[in-house]
């Protein structure tokens, strides 16, 4: 299994966000001194690539460059166990649960281009269940950061697999990236594919095979 990406070794406080869905402007929010020499070096780059810095439609370039990226790279201040806290509950099920079609959100690590698309979830209990959408907020600490989608999928099923010490697990992601659509090959329509399974789902076909029929099943919303 590969181990998770390293953690800043000056930890930046999460970001309050304004009605925007953006970062307050108070720079202490994401790491005070960090903050202005991450707008200088955003500022540099703008030189390099040829453009203005001053102009008027790139004056605060540097500023939100330094705050979209915090907020999208959040996940290295986020938590298995904090994200989680106290919503594993005792229950004897022993039926596979699922949840699917989790949007997500990274960045590349190689490019720090984007990647996207969609993790299905499933695990058999063991004596314990975990609230459901805490499924997803699990994807999103090991998302938010720079990433490999082979890495993050093994990421979050070994998450689930502390957390519960459940019978199983398996995850499948579905996802496209940018590095491959905008530059390099420019494939449009390649979707990459990548699977972790665990425990019931790696050892016994039948459960494998029912996981993997419903984690490709086409979606139908409920209405």
């Amino acid at each position: 299994m590969a181990a998770d990406a390293p953690r800043s070794s000056r930890p930046l406080r999460a970001a309050r966000l304004d009605a925007a869905g953006d970062p307050f402007d108070d720079a202490t929010n994401i790491g005070g001194d960090r903050y202005l020499e991450f707008e200088n070096l955003v500022r540099r780059q703008l030189e390099l690539l040829g453009e203005e810095p001053a102009r008027d439609g790139l004056a605060k370039t540097p500023s939100r460059v330094a705050k979209s990226l915090t907020w999208l790279t959040r996940g290295y201040q986020m938590d298995v166990q904090d994200v989680v806290g106290d919503a594993v509950f005792d229950e004897e099920h022993h039926s596979m649960v699922m949840v699917r079609d989790i949007e997500l959100y990274s960045m590349c690590e190689h490019h720090m281009l984007p990647f996207f698309g969609k993790a299905h979830i499933a695990y058999i209990p063991n004596g314990k269940i975990v609230g459901l959408s805490k499924l997803p907020r699990i994807v999103e600490v090991f998302s938010r950061r720079l990433q490999v989608q082979e890495r993050l999928t093994e990421q979050v099923a070994a998450a689930i697999e502390d957390v519960l010490k459940p019978l199983g697990v398996g995850v499948v992601i579905e996802a496209y990236h940018l590095c491959m659509m905008m530059r390099g090959v420019e494939k449009q329509n390649s979707k990459t594919i990548t699977s972790a399974l665990r425990g019931a789902f790696r050892d016994d076909a039948k459960t494998r095979d029912e996981f993997l029929r419903l984690a490709y099943a086409p979606s139908n919303p409920l209405r």
